[in-house]
């Protein structure tokens, strides 16, 4: 009886001790932050354009232990129409270097409810993503790499 109970007791050590909860397993990439995009790569139809977001615009993605959100904006404060400005966000899954976004909020309504899957690299203070992003009914369909740089408070 009393082997059974040291046994039972060694056995939910090990059990809690080795639950994960809700975090993704099998990665120790640390994503959690708010991160600046520095370059925005599009490879589309053979055409690549390469976006600076250190002149003109700015963009951040904030991630936490669940969901993930991104505001860009322009920084000459235009009122008219050559304002920017978009948001969004929604939940994500890391698995490794697998990081999927399931965009559920978005000022660019026929987004939402898209998925996009990346794979993701992170070397130093540096985070890379590279995904296709593909939505059919839009006729969208590119390349996308984002390199991000982790915003220090």
């Amino acid at each position: 009886m009393k082997s059974t109970f040291v046994y039972c007791l060694v056995f939910v050590i090990i059990v809690s001790c080795n639950s994960s909860g809700d975090k993704p397993t099998g990665t120790n990439l640390n994503i959690e932050g708010t991160w600046q995009l520095v370059t925005g790569t599009l490879i589309e139809n053979g055409d690549t354009t390469v976006t600076d977001y250190t002149k003109d615009q700015a963009m951040i993605k904030i991630i936490n232990e669940t969901h993930f959100s991104f505001l860009n904006h322009d920084l000459k404060k235009e009122k008219d129409s050559t304002a920017i400005f978009s948001a969004g966000g929604g939940r994500y899954l890391l698995e490794g270097d697998q990081y999927t976004e399931y965009l559920e909020y978005c000022n660019h309504r026929e987004w939402e409810g898209h998925t996009f899957q990346f794979t993701i690299n992170i070397d130093g203070d540096t985070l890379t993503q590279r995904g296709v992003e593909k939505i059919e009914n839009l006729n969208v369909e590119r390349y996308n790499i984002e390199k991000y740089t982790r915003v220090k408070s």
